[in-house]
């Protein structure tokens, strides 16, 4: 079960969803002894207040992957980002670990850890477009191109022993959060 990630929570959304929202807010209420963590993204931009990733250059990133430093990785938007193998040795000490995916990425994701649970979090259109604008990251252009991508056809394909949870962020933050850690907890008996 371990192998298979069964204590592995994938969350993932649309940009400006609220995905590194939610992981601060868990990070934050979840005490030093929890078996619940928030793994750290390892990304080709600087980290922000609600993200604190690793930030490194697009050579430094090619090097850890060449040595095997990341269970998962992508590209998205012009950006590399990495979730690193220490999750392996988390999951092994039998810890729920929370991951900020990617949705281009769930199938190969799914193929190295077929038990995980998948997050799905939705924001209504108009709600996303604010959040967007509001970080100040991207150009209108860039927004629209965002918000065109945003929608998924559908609900995402999770075949057992994985699950599928959806999760509505279009309220209070901490309600969400807090569904999230619900999730993770759920785990902690597998």
């Amino acid at each position: 079960m371990i192998a298979a990630g069964a204590r592995l929570v994938y969350l993932m959304g649309a940009s400006g969803s609220g995905k590194d929202t939610l992981l601060r807010l868990a990070r934050a209420s979840l005490p030093d002894s929890d078996c619940i963590k928030v793994a750290r993204r390892i990304i080709t931009r600087p980290g922000s207040a609600d993200e604190p990733n690793l930030e490194v250059t697009a050579a430094q990133f090619e090097q850890m992957r060449q040595a095997g430093g990341f269970a998962m990785h992508w590209s998205s938007h012009g950006l590399l980002y990495g979730i690193g193998i220490e999750i392996d040795d988390d999951l092994s000490r039998r810890q729920v670990v929370i991951v900020n995916g990617s949705r281009r990425y769930l199938p190969q994701a799914l193929a190295r850890y077929p038990g995980m649970s998948v997050v799905q979090i939705h924001v209504d259109r108009d709600l996303l477009a604010q959040r967007l604008a509001a970080r100040g990251r991207e150009t209108p252009e860039q927004i629209g191109r965002r918000l065109a991508q945003a929608v998924p056809d559908g609900d995402p394909d999770v075949p057992p022993p994985g699950a599928l949870h959806k999760l509505d962020n279009n309220a209070a933050p901490e309600a969400a959060a807090q569904g999230l850690l619900d999730i993770a907890r759920g785990l902690l008996a597998r």
